[in-house]
């Protein structure tokens, strides 16, 4: 078999024939001259077919294509191959037309998500709907690369539990072997037990979320990149390793994006430090200035983007970490602010108008955390396997999980969440 050249990698061939193996994303079919675009993992080139070898071929077609790369200026990224011979590779089966015309970047944004959605096998072929996961792609990596260069283990746990971890009633129930069990709501009580074994720690896995929610922000299982270190000095240790870490993040996406920024129009923040401001000052800000009555120290969705407009008028930032929630909003294991017990020392991070990121230092005494447990109603015995762990000595520890596709749909200005998963879970989508 001859060696397959990647349409990314042709113009190391100029004046060269070449094998090319992909899909023919659109034929044109005229008098004298046909014209393929040819589609592969790494990108699209024209195919000029002077000898209508391509004639009875049709959109989707698998195909192995052989033939010269000449440059021509007119073509799509200024080269294009000159065919010489063509075989069927996978054959389709449809009857006159492609429900959609992946062809078109225009046709597919244009679509209504249901569409999208309904078509999803398909519309992900599109050259533009693929650079989301592109981009999402190097997310991941990016945030591997950061955190194993800081000694990080990467860590991969159960998503089958037998109890809450975050607390309240959306979970996801499942008869395992007639127990009672429950989709993880997130890894948090397995990362911090790997505290006491990794010291630091991270994993990239899904969660999920049983609540009824139908917005553009919300999914009800997604992938969540999280964090948890030990031998922390205090809240101040996670918002810089956070801030690197997305520096890292940003940085990779615009080296290796490049394209699929263009396809999307979209700037990636060149971040030095992001701008703090406790939940007190901001809901202040926002009474202040924007005469948003705040009802309890919290934000709805119209308190994040306003407050994101208005870091960003006072700081030229897209981001904001907002700190020291009511301990009352925060799960039992979240450590009381020690200047005043009725705030805790957690954070979230806001993006262009959406949060992005929880976190917050941990309680690491048995003691304590056996009580802040009883104070919540709850029965310790219920998370015996997680207490075990702080009896034999946790050292002082905390972490926090960034919602990869939130991230990724604020990276490319995204309509909505569900754009940034191959196949969305959410109230009415079960499949693809």
């Amino acid at each position: 078999m001859p060696a397959r050249v990647w349409i990314e990698d042709l113009w190391n061939y100029v004046g060269k024939e070449v094998v090319v193996r992909g899909w023919i994303h659109r034929l044109r079919i005229l008098g004298g001259i046909n014209f393929a675009l040819v589609r592969d993992r790494s990108g699209v080139v024209q195919v000029v077919d002077e000898k209508k070898l391509l004639s009875d071929f049709r959109h989707e077609n698998v195909v192995e294509i052989n033939g010269e790369v000449i440059e021509e200026k007119r073509a799509p990224g200024g080269i294009e191959i000159r065919l010489k011979g063509v075989k069927l590779l996978g054959e389709v089966y449809y009857e006159s037309h492609l429900p959609v015309q992946i062809y078109s970047d225009r046709s597919v944004s244009r679509l209504k998500l249901e569409t999208l959605l309904k078509y999803r096998v398909l519309t992900l072929r599109n050259p533009r709907q693929r650079a989301i996961f592109k981009v999402l792609n190097t997310v991941v990596d990016a945030f591997r690369e950061y955190l194993k260069n800081l000694k990080f283990t990467e860590i991969h746990t159960s998503k089958i539990v037998a109890s809450a971890t975050e607390g309240g009633a959306e979970l996801f129930k499942i008869d395992y072997f007639g127990k009672k069990a429950f989709l993880a709501q997130s890894p948090q009580f397995y990362k911090q037990i790997m505290v006491g074994v990794f010291e630091r720690v991270f994993e990239v896995g899904y969660v999920y979320r049983a609540e009824k929610h139908d917005t553009p922000r919300h999914l009800n299982e997604y992938l969540s990149l999280d964090v948890e270190i030990g031998f922390i000095s205090g809240l101040e240790d996670l918002l810089e390793l956070e801030t690197g870490l997305l520096k890292h993040i940003f940085k990779k996406v615009r080296e290796e994006n490049e394209e699929e920024l263009k396809l999307f129009n979209a700037q990636v923040p060149d971040i030095e430090e992001i701008p703090r401001l406790t939940i007190k000052e901001v809901t202040g800000i926002l009474k202040r200035e924007f005469g948003k009555p705040i009802i309890g120290l919290d934000l709805d969705t119209e308190g994040e983007r306003l407050i994101t407009d208005y870091v960003r008028k006072r700081w030229g930032s897209e981001l904001v970490f907002v700190t020291h929630y009511p301990l009352s909003k925060r799960p039992m294991y979240t450590y009381p602010d020690p200047s005043n017990s009725e705030l805790s020392l957690s954070f979230d991070l806001i993006f262009r108008g959406l949060e992005i990121t929880t976190g917050g230092q941990r309680i690491h005494d048995y003691r304590m955390l056996v009580e802040k447990i009883e104070e919540r109603g709850l029965n310790p015995d219920d998370f015996s396997y997680y207490l075990d762990a702080f009896k034999f000595g946790m050292p002082p520890h905390g972490g926090f999980a960034i919602g990869a596709e939130r991230l990724v749909s604020k990276i490319l200005n995204l309509p909505n969440i569900r754009m940034a998963s191959l196949f969305p879970r959410d109230r009415h989508h079960l499949c693809p």
